[in-house]
C-alpha cells in the first residue's frame, strides 16, 4: 500500500497548469497528492547498500580481531603458500644470477687492459706466436684472449695464412657472443616461469575458495574465503614483482654485451691489421 501525502497546491503553480486549479468551483482550496519514492530501483540501492555497509564492517571486525590489519612482509610471503614460495626462491637463484652477469660483463673482465697492451705491442712486432701464448696464459679466459689467441692459431695453421685472420676472428667473436647470450638465458626463463607461477597461485586460491563455498553449511563467511583468496592474489603479485625486474635486467645485459663486444672487436681490428697487411703483401709477392 502507497502512503500519500497531501498539502494544497502552491499560488507559485504555472500559469500554463490548467490541469491543477487552485481552487474547486465551490470555492475550496484543492489539494495536491504528493507520493512517497517507494520506486523497485531505489527500494534495490538502499538494500544493496545496506548490505555492504554490512559486510565491510564484518570484515573489519574479523580482521581487528585476527590482527591482520597490519601485515608484515613475511606474513603475506607465508600468504602465498607453498607456491609463493617457489616464487621467493627462484626470486633468490635470480639474484645471484644477475649478480654475477653484472661482475662478469664488463669491460676490464671482457678486455684486460694490460692484455690489449701486450697484444698490442707482440702483433705490432710480428711475434704472433707470442702473442698466442699471451692470449692462453690470461687467467679468465676473457672475450679479447679468446678472439684474438683462437684466431691467430687458426689464422697460422691455414694454408691462406693470415689472409684468413679476419674471417677467423670474426667466426670465433660471434661464436663468444652467443656464448655470453647464454649466460644470461636462465634470467630470461626466470623472468617467463614467474608470472606463469603466480597465474598457477591464483588458479589454485581460487579453486580452494569455491571449495569452502561448496564445502560450508550455508553462506561462506568472510573469513572462510579469505585464506583462498589472499593466496590467488599474493602469488600473482609476487610473480610479477619476480618477473618485471628479471625481464628489465635480461635486456640490459644483452644490449650491454653487444655494446661491449663491438667496442673490442674495434680494438681488435686496428691490432690485426698489420698481420693483415703483412699477409697480403706476402701473397702478392709469392
Amino acid at each position: 500500500m502507497r502512503l500519500t501525502r497531501t498539502s494544497p497546491c502552491s499560488r507559485q503553480n504555472s500559469p500554463r497548469d490548467t490541469s491543477n486549479p487552485q481552487a474547486e468551483p465551490n470555492g475550496q482550496p484543492r489539494y495536491c497528492t504528493t507520493r512517497n519514492d517507494t520506486s523497485p530501483a531505489r527500494s534495490r540501492a538502499r538494500s544493496t547498500n545496506r548490505m555492504t555497509d554490512t559486510v565491510l564492517t564484518q570484515s573489519l571486525t574479523l580482521a581487528a580481531e585476527s590482527g591482520e590489519v597490519h601485515r608484515s612482509l613475511l606474513q603475506y610471503i607465508l600468504k602465498g603458500g607453498p607456491i609463493g614460495m617457489i616464487i621467493i626462491l627462484i626470486s633468490l637463484v635470480a639474484i645471484g644470477m644477475i649478480g654475477a652477469q653484472l661482475f662478469r660483463i664488463r669491460r676490464e673482465r671482457l678486455a684486460p687492459p694490460d692484455l690489449l697492451a701486450d697484444l698490442r705491442s707482440l702483433l705490432g712486432d710480428g711475434n704472433i706466436d707470442g702473442a698466442i701464448k699471451r692470449s692462453s696464459d690470461e687467467p679468465g679466459s676473457s672475450y679479447l684472449a679468446r678472439v684474438v689467441g683462437t684466431g691467430l692459431t687458426r689464422a697460422s695453421r691455414s694454408a691462406f695464412g693470415m689472409l684468413e685472420l679476419r674471417s677467423s676472428v670474426d667466426e670465433i667473436g660471434q661464436l663468444e657472443v652467443d656464448r655470453l647470450y647464454r649466460l644470461t638465458d636462465g634470467i630470461g626463463l626466470i623472468a617467463s616461469v614467474a608470472p606463469m607461477l603466480g597465474l598457477l597461485g591464483t588458479v589454485v586460491g581460487m579453486v580452494g575458495a569455491f571449495d569452502a563455498i561448496t564445502l560450508s553449511d550455508g553462506p561462506a563467511r568472510p573469513d572462510e574465503l579469505a585464506g583462498s583468496i589472499s593466496q590467488a592474489l599474493i602469488t600473482t603479485v609476487l610473480g610479477l614483482i619476480v618477473a618485471i625486474p628479471c625481464t628489465a635486467m635480461y635486456t640490459f645485459l644483452r644490449n650491454r654485451i653487444d655494446h661491449l663486444t663491438t667496442e673490442i672487436d674495434e680494438q681488435i681490428e686496428e691490432i690485426i691489421s698489420p698481420l693483415e697487411a703483412a699477409g697480403g703483401s706476402e701473397a702478392a709477392n709469392q
